[in-house]
């Protein structure tokens, strides 16, 4: 005895380029924050000096960059 699935309708789940800088922004924020607390330990870890001034302009910097890249990304893929 065989059994068949029965197709689910076709449903376009396309997102809006707001929800996509919504997304990608939450995103980002989680991410600089976990950016920051690495940037703070791992970068004394190799012989550099950091203070709490310079993890957090370093890690916007990342953050930025990481932005741009995840809306431009999700933009691309949305398109597909």
């Amino acid at each position: 005895m065989t059994q068949t699935l029965k197709e689910a309708p076709s449903v376009s789940l396309k997102q809006t380029k707001l929800m996509s800088m919504v997304e990608a922004t939450a995103n980002v924020l989680i991410g600089y924050a976990i950016a920051t607390a690495a940037t703070y330990v791992i970068l004394p870890m190799h012989g550099y000096d950091v203070t709490t001034q310079k993890a957090l302009s370093i890690s916007l910097a990342f953050t930025g960059i990481s932005l741009a890249r995840s809306y431009i990304l999700r933009r691309f893929f949305n398109r597909l």
